[in-house]
């Protein structure tokens, strides 16, 4: 056989068994693969920029700080990442004191790009499955977040991301999160076409917010079992919140109880909420039996934010909306320039918007 033979040969056999799963990670990867038993953390800190790391499957007690462009990539969800005991925590890792699983962190004069998160779970840790600030283009893939104490994944001052194929459920607060900031009051940051997509929200406090933000998508989700199915929240800042399409997702019986706080009452019953939001499409979203007696209750409804923001210039059309109580559909306080068209529903407040 010549060489140009058992190239080609070569060739064929590595496509052949890559179609069945039976390729090891790539060449990347695999200088950088992480055993049960050894530190995800000690690879990230060797591993350069654009690096890959494949963590095998096991249960990692650890939290992960990555500040630098690489893949971080999983097995799968028996890849499991779960806080450490306290007398392990480093007191050097930001992400572990501060009770986060998987943190990526860019700085303020630098954005940290081009970080990717995949095939993993995540569970278990005081505050977030994976936080990020200031990151750019950042993916996430194939995650389960769960049982976590604030948000299953969250991210903040970022643009680009993408939220995909992920798993978030049973988290205290948003199974999917983004912001402008968390900890102070502003206009609302262009996310520069951030993505929610494909992904799977069960037992959270609300299933996806997108708070004080702008230009971006939450298509083709799930989200059931939540007290809240999407959430869009603004402010009187400058921008406004909205300039966002949320198309194409299944929002049924999202009838769990949660008690109010600060900024919002009781939630229970709730499909899709816009408080204080602008220019937001609503369109082609299938939204079904959200029941509850809470203010915010109903379908899809247009609420006053608690600061006195209303919503304005946004369009809901061609959605169904069905079995929702107290109505299918609700347009609440004096905002102007709002569009409901072509929506199949029974009840709506007021009245005739069916």
């Amino acid at each position: 056989m010549t060489n140009r033979q058992f190239n080609s040969l070569a060739c064929i056999s590595v496509v052949i068994a890559a179609g069945l799963g039976l390729v090891a990670p790539p060449a990347a990867a695999a200088g950088h693969t992480v055993h049960p038993g050894e530190s995800i953390q000690e690879a990230v800190d060797a591993a350069r920029p654009g690096d890959s790391i494949f963590v095998l499957a096991g249960t990692y007690r650890e939290s992960v700080n990555i500040t630098k462009p690489l893949t971080l990539r999983g097995a799968g969800p028996t890849t499991v990442i779960t806080p450490p005991a306290p007398a392990a925590v480093r007191a050097d890792n930001a992400c572990a004191t501060s009770g986060n699983g998987i943190c990526v962190i860019g700085a303020a004069e630098k954005t940290v790009g081009r970080v990717s998160i995949r095939s993993l779970t995540v569970t278990g840790f005081k505050k977030s499955g994976i936080w990020a600030s200031r990151t750019d283009r950042m993916r996430v893939e194939r995650v389960v977040a769960e049982k976590n104490g604030t948000w299953g994944i969250a991210q903040e001052r970022s643009t680009r991301g993408v939220f995909r194929s992920n798993t978030a459920r049973d988290n205290a607060e948003s199974g999917i999160f983004l912001a402008n900031t968390i900890d102070r009051e502003g206009g609302a940051t262009d996310t520069r076409g951030a993505v929610v997509r494909d992904n799977t929200l069960t037992g959270n406090r609300i299933g996806v917010t997108v708070r004080r933000v702008r230009n971006l998508s939450v298509n083709d989700n799930i989200l059931t079992g939540n007290c809240g199915g999407v959430f869009v929240v603004g402010d009187e800042g400058d921008p406004g919140a909205g300039d966002m399409t949320i198309r194409g997702n299944r929002i049924h019986a999202n009838n769990k109880f949660c008690r109010g706080n600060s900024r919002l009452p009781d939630i229970q019953g709730a499909g899709i909420v816009l408080t204080g939001a602008e220019e937001t499409v609503i369109r082609g979203n299938s939204v079904r039996d959200n029941v509850g007696a809470a203010p915010i209750s109903g379908g899809i409804l247009l609420f006053k934010s608690f600061v006195g923001a209303q919503n304005t210039d946004n369009v809901v059309k061609d959605n169904v909306v069905t079995g929702n109580k107290p109505a299918d559909l609700a347009n609440q306080g004096t905002g102007s320039g709002n569009t409901f068209l072509g929506n199949r529903c029974q009840v709506s407040a007021p009245a005739g918007m069916c």
